[in-house]
């Protein structure tokens, strides 16, 4: 009993030491592009999948895990609360709870809980709930530092799915795409949540913004729901815009600008289609745009090696897997009907997340769809966004949150 507790307590430690070294802060990973690069990953494991570290029951929501200093910090909702909750990442246990109350009812029947996945800085973690509700909780006690009920100082209307943008936090600024009438996009500071600036009359979107740097000069991009915007974080102004945004009234920008040297590829579905534009002195020059190569609802595309590889097609239609030049936008490659899901890069692979629960490790190769290994982790639906630290996946489905072992054997 004593040498079966000392290896259960030698686990913990390693598994702790290995989260630690690549933390996983903020939707899409360090730099919201999808890249994981921790400790390499197993390319294939036994008939009974990837070992399960631990696993345990959590509230609603699609908001996915980040991973930061060892603790995975989880936005879900219980009963009426909108809860935010910190867990040892080796083990799944609680180590502190943060909650308020919320009425949110989702209009269409789908989960009721939050949708935007929390943003770890300089050991604050902003939330944003699908009411709205901007939310500074202290990373290392859970205490509340701040709050700002958006929706209501800013009169922005529920839109179809709630609030479901990520902010983006920089240099002792909140920047989140709000949506009000007359504050679009709203920036906060930091540390009191005082307003900073406002800019643009866009709705918005489902998407989360990214910052970049485009001739020395700093920027913050959003996909709102009218388009594409780029503003200077200082101050709000508007350097880069266009529009980007279906005829119709029931469209939905989702997925994340991906950045990718100068360059800015984004892509939604009911029309716009896809685009690439080289990013210069307050303008954007359209490489290619398309409705026909790399059309996404609501997953991020990855970028390796000049490839862009993501979903094309509505997520109910069952979309396609595909692999296209981010110069040309040609398609190199599809696998029909591959079903929903997200997509991370991982060294020359990509780990596929699907909806279904299924996990599928494949090579990130202009080549062809070469799957290398798939389990069953959870059963579906799995929707919110998983987060990769140290070699360990945490992805959740409905009511339950894994933490699965996929390091490389040594």
């Amino acid at each position: 009993m004593a040498n079966t507790a000392r290896l259960a307590i030698a686990a913990l430690v390693v598994l702790s030491a290995a989260v630690q070294a690549q933390d996983w802060p903020q939707m899409l990973g360090p730099s919201r592009n999808g890249a994981y690069a921790g400790p390499p990953l197993a390319a294939s494991w036994g008939a009974s999948g990837p070992k399960v570290t631990w696993r345990r029951t959590v509230g609603h929501g699609l908001s996915g895990p980040v991973v930061v200093a060892n603790r995975v910090i989880l936005f879900q909702r219980l009963g009426n609360r909108e809860v935010v909750e910190a867990m040892d990442a080796a083990t799944g246990t609680t180590q502190w709870r943060y909650d308020y109350a919320t009425t949110y009812r989702d209009d269409f029947g789908f989960d009721d809980g939050p949708r935007a996945v929390p943003v770890v800085a300089d050991d604050v973690v902003y939330t944003f709930g699908a009411e709205g509700q901007l939310h500074a909780v202290s990373l290392t006690t859970g205490k509340a530092l701040w709050h700002v009920d958006a929706m209501a100082r800013y009169r922005v209307p529920k839109n179809f799915f709630g609030a479901a943008g990520s902010p983006v936090v920089e240099d002792g600024r909140v920047i989140a795409n709000i949506g009000g009438p007359t504050a679009g996009i709203v920036a906060f500071d930091a540390r009191t949540g005082r307003e900073l600036w406002t800019a643009t009359t866009d709705g918005a979107s489902y998407s989360s913004g990214v910052m970049t740097t485009v001739g020395g000069r700093r920027l913050a991009l959003f996909l709102t729901r009218a388009g594409l915007v780029g503003l200077a974080p200082a101050t709000g102004e508007v350097v880069l815009q266009r529009q980007w945004r279906s005829r119709s009234a029931s469209s939905v920008n989702a997925a994340t600008p991906l950045v990718v040297g100068d360059r800015v590829f984004i892509s939604a579905e009911y029309g716009p289609g896809a685009g690439v534009f080289r990013m210069g002195d307050g303008a954007l020059t359209e490489l290619w745009s398309s409705n026909d190569a790399l059309t996404t609802h609501y997953a991020t595309s990855v970028h390796h090696s000049g490839i862009l590889f993501g979903y094309h097609g509505r997520q109910e239609q069952g979309p396609s897997l595909r692999a296209v030049e981010l110069a040309t936008g040609k398609v190199r490659w599809t696998v029909d009907q591959f079903r929903a899901g997200s997509i991370t890069l991982a060294g020359d692979l990509l780990v596929l997340m699907r909806e279904s629960g299924e996990l599928v490790i494949a090579d990130a190769s202009p080549d062809g769809f070469r799957q290398k290994a798939s389990a069953r982790v959870l059963p579906g639906t799995v929707r919110a966004l998983p987060a990769i630290a140290g070699g360990f996946l945490f992805v959740r489905n409905d009511d339950t949150l894994v933490c699965l072992d996929l390091r490389a054997p040594r």
